[in-house]
């Protein structure tokens, strides 16, 4: 990793590099996620998230603000 932020358009299925790095953070962990390993994002909050654990999280605080 040579420290690049990269910025994605999350899609129901994939992501679209808009601007090329070589990771991205976790939305709720601060996290950096290689783009290698990316494989859980919200595309409605066009969030990352570096695993289900965090997905976890994020699901919980959005309910409770409903």
């Amino acid at each position: 990793m040579n420290g690049t932020k990269a910025k994605l358009k999350f899609q129901a299925n994939s992501f679209q590099v808009i601007e090329e790095g070589d990771y991205v953070e976790c939305a709720v962990s601060g996290k950096n996620i290689p783009l290698n390993e990316l494989c859980y994002w919200n595309v409605e909050l066009q969030e990352a998230y570096y695993s289900p654990k965090e997905v976890k999280i994020r699901f919980e605080q959005r309910k409770f603000k409903k």
